[in-house]
């Protein structure tokens, strides 16, 4: 079974990951058994660390660079997925590496700095296909893709559309997009993380219409697992932002979304994305949240902005069938 270890977060890579190995090691887990490793840094690197960690342990990696973290004083986090003996290894070449565990296979993050926006975005495309050939798989197996661009390609972000049209389907994934003013290396105007699935796919909406027109959707059955897309406070009739200025508000409202899509399974996994200008109330929100999703790993990080200035948070779960 696929467990998920929250963010651990700190100031110094060293120690962040000394606590993780205490965690796992306090769960009856170990460093065998991780099929993806996630670092949000500020600029901090941790890589010798990690390495010591894992102790050669070979896993996917995701960098996502952030805004910050609710504590101020921290400047890295990481989180993990879980599987009894790590899953299965797949070399990809290049340095690439993924893993598969039950029904998902992970994936490391990948970026480019060459060309304009739009060309960017569909390099990542291609080298997700590129690493999810090695395992045997094709772009169609994508149950989520969560992108991180600067605030200043708002104006081309449409732009992602047409390469997601060409090269993804017919079960198009979810998805997120995540707006940080660092990049993870200079020149990259956007940087992919994906996930993927061994057999069939199912789309999930409640109902929204919005959705067949997009290169997305709410949320992607494989298996026994919900891999749902990002969720900010829209309402999915009107296409208009709910609750401007509110953030509970808006974690409530988007809340009953994430509710709609799992239609009863049960939710195992939220990463929130939350904005500066939310950040002072996001302490109010542990007691909600805590109420409406008591078994859940939560990480929380500060991104620049979102795709809508309007958002204050961005939700990101994963749930499990019954």
């Amino acid at each position: 079974m696929t467990t998920y270890l929250p963010a651990t977060a700190g100031t110094d890579p060293g120690t962040v990951y000394a606590e993780v190995a205490r965690r796992l090691a306090g769960a009856g887990s170990g460093p065998g058994d991780v099929v993806h490793v996630t670092e949000y840094r500020t600029g901090v690197p941790g890589a010798a660390d990690r390495e010591r960690f894992l102790d050669g342990h070979r896993a996917p990696l995701s960098v996502v660079p952030v805004a910050g973290f609710p504590d101020p004083a921290h400047t890295f986090a990481v989180d993990l997925v879980l599987h009894p003996g790590g899953g299965t290894v797949v070399d990809a070449g290049d340095g690439g590496v993924l893993r598969a565990a039950g029904d998902l296979v992970h994936l490391p993050s990948v970026h480019t700095a060459e060309g304009a926006f739009r060309d960017q975005y569909t390099w990542c495309l291609r080298r997700i296909g590129e690493l999810l050939d090695a395992a045997g798989l094709g772009l169609d197996a994508l149950v989520r893709t969560t992108d991180f661009t600067a605030t200043a390609t708002r104006a081309d972000y449409p732009r992602c559309g047409r390469p997601r049209r060409e090269l993804l389907g017919p079960v198009f994934p979810g998805a997120a997009g995540i707006l940080v003013d660092t990049p993870v290396a200079p020149g990259a105007a956007v940087s992919l993380d994906a996930l993927a699935a061994r057999g069939p796919l199912r789309a999930v909406n409640p109902g929204w219409a919005r959705y067949d027109t997009l290169t997305y959707q709410p949320g992607v059955v494989a298996g026994d697992t919900v891999v749902m897309s990002g969720f900010g406070a829209l309402d999915p009739a009107t296409q208009l932002a709910v609750h401007d200025g509110d953030l509970l508000a808006q974690a409530a409202y988007v809340y009953d979304n994430i509710d709609l899509v799992a239609a009863g399974a049960t939710v195992t996994r939220l990463v929130e994305y939350v904005t500066p200008a939310g950040l002072a109330d996001h302490p109010r929100l542990a007691a909600l949240r805590a109420e409406r999703y008591p078994g859940a790993a939560v990480t929380s990080v500060v991104c620049s902005a979102l795709l809508r200035p309007e958002f204050l948070i961005e939700v990101v779960p994963t749930a499990v069938l019954a």
